[in-house]
């Protein structure tokens, strides 16, 4: 597909999704919504793609938040109506495939958003993170009031979304928002080389354990279990089991197959 907002880059089985706004400090605007939901369908049909990274472009920003032109307009009804950033970010925290956001730099408001709602987040040592919304007399809607508060607490969630206040890559490490902050020059090199071990892995087991984590959290220990018990019984009738364990017995490297 051609696309206007973003780029859709393909290096060996992960494929970048780069928010491609740079002048306007890679603001998530409707048509970047849009873009994106249809990027992630058709790689979602991609057998030759295993992991898909997010990104913006160039050195500044990540993404800086929603396009505020447009947000300006917006009416209480349009929270409401399909293709909103929620479920955008919904579907992206679903997707079949593992998700990396590789933040290279400002992730403030639906930006930071968005990475949260990926699997993994690994950022440049001079990123930065932040939901500022209440600045503009709103909330962060897009999942901001709730993967922030499970993912730091519910303590820091709120001082960060009532301050508005940004915390720099350090911080957001520490605090458990992201994985790991590396150097601007090796970020690209860590998100491909922590690709590559998700890539390694059975990818039918990598889809269950995201199932199980994703639907056992919210729910109560006996229930994660069963959910965790079913993901295991699936996988137990997989070729890829009896693959996996074969060669590790042998000690050779795994050739899975299932998707």
């Amino acid at each position: 597909m051609n696309f206007h907002t973003i780029l859709v880059e393909r290096e060996g089985s992960a494929a970048f999704i780069v928010i491609n706004r740079p002048e306007q400090r890679n603001a998530l605007s409707k048509d970047v919504l849009d873009e994106i939901t249809a990027a992630l369908e058709e790689l979602k049909h991609d057998e030759s793609i295993g992991c898909v990274i997010f990104t913006g472009q160039g050195e500044k920003s990540f993404a800086a938040g929603a396009d505020i032109g447009q947000l300006k307009s917006r009416t209480a009804l349009d929270v409401f109506k399909p293709g909103g950033m929620q479920e955008v970010y919904d579907c992206i925290e679903a997707y079949d495939k593992p998700t990396i956001a590789m933040v290279n730099g400002y992730a403030l408001g639906g930006g930071c958003e968005l990475a949260m709602a990926c699997d993994i987040r690994i950022a440049s040592e001079n990123a930065k993170f932040g939901l500022p919304e209440l600045n503009l007399a709103i909330i962060p809607s897009a999942g901001g009031t709730q993967r922030l508060a499970r993912l730091v607490g519910k303590g820091k969630a709120i001082e960060m979304i009532l301050t508005g206040k940004m915390i720099s890559a350090a911080e957001a490490q520490q605090i458990g928002l992201i994985s790991e902050a590396v150097p601007a020059s090796e970020l690209k090199e860590k998100v491909i080389e922590t690709a590559g071990q998700i890539l390694s892995k059975g990818p039918l087991a990598v889809k269950m354990a995201k199932l199980a984590i994703h639907l056992g959290f919210d729910a109560d220990m006996k229930t994660g279990l069963m959910i965790e018990r079913l993901a295991q019984a699936v996988l137990f009738a997989t070729e890829d089991k009896n693959e996996g364990t074969s060669a590790f017995l042998e000690k050779r490297k795994p050739q899975f197959t299932s998707n």
